[in-house]
């Protein structure tokens, strides 16, 4: 297949296109070991039997695992096994999202509603299963008195009422305190 550039770069259709799953002729290995559409394994047998299996039975035959010795091909429909491989796919992808990593910013001078209101907004985002980091925003010569710091920080950290792990110990980054705890 011939790629055409353009300034340097693949077309974006070719450069994120998937692999494709070869089905029936498009099977180039002699032998193959089958799985029928149940998912019994029909053990290994030649591609023409196995092509001819699947034509008697009015389905495709897939080639699953073409780097397996011998390659995995499974008797299926192919919109059948598109929707699962999609399917699959969202399953992913919504499995990536739940760990997401959010920020709650305080300040060293907060009064105390203002950091149980951050309290509550912290415990949301533990309890949807996300990590959170905790910034402590210094200002000043605030960055100075790192000791009065963390103390402020240990206090906020005390109103949290859910159990929590912290997943980075407190550090000096930039302009303040970071921290970052998950739910238990």
């Amino acid at each position: 297949m011939i790629k055409k550039r353009i300034r340097g770069r693949f077309k974006k259709n070719e450069r994120f296109s998937k692999p494709k799953n070869r089905i029936n002729d498009q099977i180039t290995a002699s032998e193959l070991r089958v799985i029928d559409e149940i998912g019994n394994n029909l053990d290994t047998m030649p591609r023409e039997a196995a092509l001819k299996l699947a034509q008697e039975k009015g389905l495709d035959l897939i080639e699953i695992a073409p780097t397996a010795k011998p390659p995995v091909a499974r008797i299926i429909s192919f919109d059948k096994f598109r929707y699962q491989k999609e399917k699959e796919l969202k399953k992913q992808k919504t499995a990536q999202k739940i760990g997401e990593l959010k920020q709650i910013r305080i300040s060293a001078r907060a009064a105390m509603n203002d950091l149980q209101t951050k309290v509550k907004k912290l415990e949301k985002f533990l309890d949807e299963g996300h990590k959170v980091e905790i910034m402590l925003w210094l200002r000043g010569r605030e960055k100075y008195n790192r000791s009065w710091a963390r103390q402020k920080l240990d206090e906020f950290l005390k109103i949290i009422t859910i159990e929590y792990n912290i997943i980075m110990e407190p550090k000096f980054i930039g302009r303040g305190l970071v921290t970052q705890i998950s739910k238990k």
